[in-house]
C-alpha cells in the first residue's frame, strides 16, 4: 500500500507542477468545463488517468504539455501501487523534458517501491541539482541509503527533509514513527531530541519506515 503520508507530498508535487504548465500554456485563467486538463489535475485518480491520456493522445498538445501529463498519469498509478505503469509513464515524461524534476524524484520513489532503489539513485540526485534542498527528494534519497544500508547518510538526509519541510514533514515522520512504537510524543510538527533518537532507531531497520503505512495520521499531518 502506498503511504498515505506520501500521497499527500505527492499532491503538493503536482500542484507545483501545474504552475509549470500553465506557464507553458500561456493560461491566465483555469481550463475551460469540459477540457481534459481538469480531469488530468483531478483528486480522483481514476478520472486523472482518463483526463490524462486524452492530453497525450492530442495532436495540437506540445511536448511540453504532453510531458506533465505522463508525469500526472504515472502519479495516479503510483498511487493505486500500479508501479510497473507508473515508471512507464515517468520514461516517458523525462524523455520529453529531462529537467521536470518531479517526475525524476518520483520515478526514483517508484524505483525505490519496486526494490530496485539504486536505479533511483541518478535520478534523485539530478532532481536535487534542479531542486536544491526538496524536502521530498531528500526523503526519496534516504529511504534508497536506508534499504542500501547507508545509516548515518540516510539519517542526514531525513533531517535535512525536517529542516526544509517545516512542521508538515516533522509531523509526517512523528506520526510514521509512533506507528513504528519508536515515538510516543505529541505530533506537533516540533523537531526534538525524541524525533531523531527515534528517527535513528528506525534507519538502523532496513524494514522500518518512517512514513506512516496507512490513513491514520491523515488529520494530523493535513
Amino acid at each position: 500500500m502506498v503511504p498515505s503520508a506520501w500521497m499527500t507530498m505527492r499532491a503538493l508535487r503536482g500542484i507545483a507542477a501545474v504552475i509549470g504548465l500553465l506557464v507553458l500554456c500561456g493560461a491566465g485563467s483555469p481550463p475551460a468545463d469540459g477540457d481534459p486538463m481538469i480531469d488530468c489535475l483531478s483528486d480522483d485518480n481514476g478520472r486523472r488517468i482518463e483526463g490524462c491520456s486524452l492530453l497525450i493522445d492530442d495532436p495540437e498538445r506540445s511536448p511540453e504539455q504532453k510531458s506533465f501529463a505522463y508525469g500526472m498519469r504515472a502519479l495516479a498509478y503510483s498511487l493505486q501501487g500500479v508501479f510497473d505503469q507508473a515508471l512507464a509513464d515517468y520514461d516517458k515524461a523525462i524523455g520529453l523534458n529531462p529537467d521536470y524534476s518531479v517526475a525524476l524524484n518520483n520515478r526514483a520513489w517508484v524505483y525505490f517501491k519496486l526494490g530496485r532503489g539504486r536505479e533511483g539513485v541518478d535520478d534523485v540526485e539530478r532532481a536535487l541539482k534542479l531542486s536544491p534542498g526538496s524536502p521530498y527528494a531528500l526523503d526519496t534519497r534516504a529511504h534508497i541509503r536506508q534499504a542500501e544500508g547507508d545509516v548515518e547518510a540516510a539519517l542526514a538526509d531525513y533531517e535535512r527533509a525536517m529542516r526544509n519541510g517545516g512542521d508538515h514533514m516533522v509531523k509526517v515522520y512523528q506520526c510514521g514513527l509512533r506507528a513504528q512504537g519508536l515515538y510516543f510524543g505529541m505530533i506537533d510538527g516540533v523537531r526534538s531530541g525524541a524525533v531523531s533518537r527515534a528517527l535513528r532507531a528506525c534507519v538502523g531497520n532496513q524494514s522500518c519506515d518512517p512514513l506512516p503505512a496507512d490513513e491514520d495520521c491523515t488529520p494530523s499531518v493535513s
